[in-house]
């Protein structure tokens, strides 16, 4: 059986519109939540391959390409004594930096967008696509299939795969660094594999076979970032290629989702709190789709089936959180729903997997990991919680009926294997060379008062030997919307910095979705307060328990990350040092008042709709933080942004920084000489990418920043870096 993406991590994929896309390549660190699923990672010290050590590094690349940067320096006095400092940690970071681009060094291996089907496996193997036999698939014994330079793009890679159902054809979809466009192409499967067709802005695809035995593949097409078109084609001597289903409420938006045992396709119709799905049979495709349920504003509904049965993971009832429910296939209307298994408060489910006689839901429950494993045929529960120093899942595609094999990860440590077998009824742990750092670091979970009295979890990660931690650098970290979780995946620069005694903390506030679709609910729309309420009670209660001060904290976050932060720096900027800032949303109400960009229509659940509604617009203005701009003291802020990012656009991003200076420049005027100003860099990098995570030009910069902001010697955390860092 062909794997397939999970369900779950599919849906929200596709319903966050501001959430950062992490670029997959050949690195560890390249997770996000909604991307990781198609990934196998193998963790090993090795040098390059040799196919890597033929492409240009990543370094080469970003000295070639021009960028722009905007500094407060230029115009704004600082200390004399500064300078110095600066500079020698400025010589510092460019002798390591020529360390690193010029000595091969130690890495973790991470395989791309691998399927297995039939004895084969499918992956990427530097610029082509290619397949193995499934007991070869580690050696150097592969067919190429596709060679990706064909298509004439800048460093493409494969984003995900999908094999027909008798392996006559493969399906993959290939994306760039610098865009989220993306091209599917169909290749077919012979003696001389050959390029059969090729689909433009394909964002969700799978294969069903038909009565006739013929392959037919369904894929949903994605304009201006909107999704709302399905389309199905057929290849070989019956070609066609026609538009199956067309969605024609701007606010919806639609992917594919293949059930697990392939007996259907599911067309998902969703927005931020509603959705609606179709079945097509897996079996004769050509019949006409059937409803399981029309949409009901505010009941959102996921669909898995097993023998015969549909099992549904849904909102609808009280409380309104996500419960289990399940009903014949043959009456999938929502009387017919029963339930069948219900979550614990302040539970996230993040993900389900189905198998033969079993259904394992992956969870989160007061700021921990646990998976809850149901038999059934029985319908009996069992509970795992799971190593405290876990923070993230990672899925692995997975069709052997027997294990349940995923991966647990955290922001300082790379992600470990773990396989529960369903006949022993245990969890086995990947057995090997454990990782210093889970003696070296502590991993602490507190809470916060908000000030309406709501308890808001953290997790703090530092160095155990650490002494007088009052004096350590503190790199606070935020989100707070969509209903997502902060990123909790592994970065070897968070690593890199706990072992330079930083303290690390994620907050992890309402508008976020740790503690369920409540936690969400009371942090949008008219609630956004509650989100920036959350994180200054959580710096207050960091700073009152002894973790760092406000002249060494730091606070980063990306994309929907910077309405909290750009507020919290609007209202209490004496809580902070410095702030980094990726891709930030920053002026909430003119984009909302937009209607031409192509997201607005789909975010109105999530920030309110300020054109049509007073009480909305009123309340935008009271947080957004282009329109609370003031003359005031303000943390130094660094900003990324990309030049043609469709999602933020770069537009709002430069009004807010040309303010942001207008109003630190009106302070300092007033305030007088020997006002020490902050500095607001602006980087403009090309392409037209939302968020590029692994950028070693982005993270050296953000952490440079970072240390001379806060008048910390960088040296040994650039010559750590080279040991995480692979070009």
């Amino acid at each position: 059986m062909q794997q397939k993406s999970k369900l779950f991590l599919q849906a929200l994929k596709y319903s966050i519109p501001r959430l950062g896309k992490c670029m997959q390549k050949q690195h560890l660190n390249h997770y996000n939540f909604a991307d990781h699923y198609y990934n196998r990672i193998k963790l090993k010290k090795c040098h390059l391959t040799k196919c890597l050590q033929d492409k240009p590094t990543i370094s080469e690349l970003a000295r070639n390409i021009p960028s722009r940067s905007f500094s407060c320096k230029d115009f704004l006095p600082i200390k004399q004594e500064n300078k110095d400092s600066l500079s020698e940690n400025m010589d510092a970071f460019e002798k390591v930096r020529t360390k690193l681009e010029t000595q091969p060094q130690e890495e973790y291996e991470i395989i791309n967008a691998e399927v297995k089907h039939g004895g084969f496996v499918y992956y990427q193997e530097g610029c082509c696509l290619v397949r193995s036999k499934d007991e070869e698939a580690d050696n150097d014994n592969y067919e190429v299939l596709f060679n990706l330079e064909e298509l004439k793009l800048d460093q493409p890679f494969i984003d995900c795969i999908r094999v027909a159902p008798d392996e006559k054809y493969v399906a993959a979809k290939i994306r760039t660094e610098d865009s989220e466009a993306s091209t599917c192409i169909v290749v077919k499967l012979s003696d001389q594999p050959v390029m059969e067709a090729s689909f433009p802005n394909v964002s969700s695809f799978e294969w069903v076979k038909d009565e006739e035995e013929e392959d037919v593949l369904f894929y949903t097409f994605q304009r201006n970032l909107r999704c709302h078109d399905v389309y199905r084609a057929t290849f070989g001597d019956n070609k066609r290629n026609e538009r199956f289903y067309t969605e024609k409420d701007p606010s919806y938006f639609v992917f594919l989702y293949l059930t697990k045992d392939s007996r259907f396709l599911t067309i998902n119709i969703m927005n931020k709190t509603t959705s609606e799905v179709w079945l097509i049979d897996g079996l004769s495709p050509w019949d006409p789709p059937v409803l399981i349920q029309k949409r009901i504003h505010g009941v959102l509904y996921y669909v898995e089936h097993r023998d015969d049965e549909l099992y549904i993971l849904t909102n609808v009832g009280e409380p309104t959180e996500f419960k289990l429910m399940r009903t014949a296939a043959d009456t999938p209307a929502i009387m017919n729903w029963d339930l069948f298994f219900t979550m614990k408060r302040n539970t996230k489910v993040v993900d389900l997997d189905m198998f033969k006689d079993h259904c394992v839901l992956f969870l989160k429950h007061s700021n921990l990991l646990y998976v809850n494993v149901i038999g059934l045929a029985d319908d009996s529960v069992r509970s795992l919680k799971l190593p405290p120093w876990a923070c993230g899942f990672i899925m692995d595609t997975n069709s052997d009926p027997k294990n349940c094999p995923f991966q647990l990860c955290s922001p300082i440590r790379p992600p470990k294997y773990y396989t529960y077998k369903f006949a022993e009824g245990k969890l086995f742990e990947e057995t090997g060379h454990e990782d210093p750092i889970t003696k070296t670091s502590r991993v602490l979970r507190l809470e916060a008062k908000s000030k309406d009295g709501k308890s808001v979890p953290m997790t703090i990660f530092h160095k155990t030997d650490s002494e007088d931690l009052q004096k350590k650098p503190l790199l606070v970290h935020v989100y707070g919307a969509y209903g997502m979780d902060l990123k909790m995946n592994f970065r070897p620069e968070r690593r890199v910095l706990v072992d330079d005694g930083w303290i690390l903390a994620y907050c992890h506030v309402r508008g976020g979705g740790e503690l369920g679709l409540q936690w969400h609910a009371d942090g949008r729309l008219t609630k956004k307060l509650n989100g920036l309420a959350d994180l200054e009670a959580c710096i207050k209660t960091l700073h009152g328990q002894g973790f760092s001060q406000p002249s060494l904290t730091a606070l980063t976050a990306f994309s929907a990350g910077g309405v909290l932060v750009g507020a919290l720096c609007n209202s209490n900027p004496e809580l902070l040092r410095a702030v980094t800032l990726e891709a930030p949303f920053l002026d909430v109400l003119n984009t909302m008042m937009d209607t031409t960009l192509p997201l607005t229509l789909e975010e109105l659940e999530e920030w309110g709709n300020p054109s049509s509604d007073e009480k909305h617009k009123n309340y935008i203005k009271r947080y957004c933080p282009y329109q609370n701009i003031k003359p005031q003291h303000y943390p130094s802020i660094h900003i990324t942004a990309y030049e043609n990012d469709e999602r933020v656009p770069l537009k709002g991003i430069v009004n807010y920084t040309d303010k942001l200076k207008e109003a630190i420049m009106e302070h300092a005027k007033d305030t007088g000489e020997g006002y020490q100003a902050p500095n607001v860099v602006l980087d403009i990098q090309p392409g037209g990418n939302h968020v590029i995570e692994d950028s070693h030009k982005k993270i050296t910069a953000q952490i440079k920043f970072l240390y001379e902001e806060l008048g910390l010697d960088s040296t040994s955390v650039f010559e750590n870096l080279k040991k995480y860092l692979k070009f």
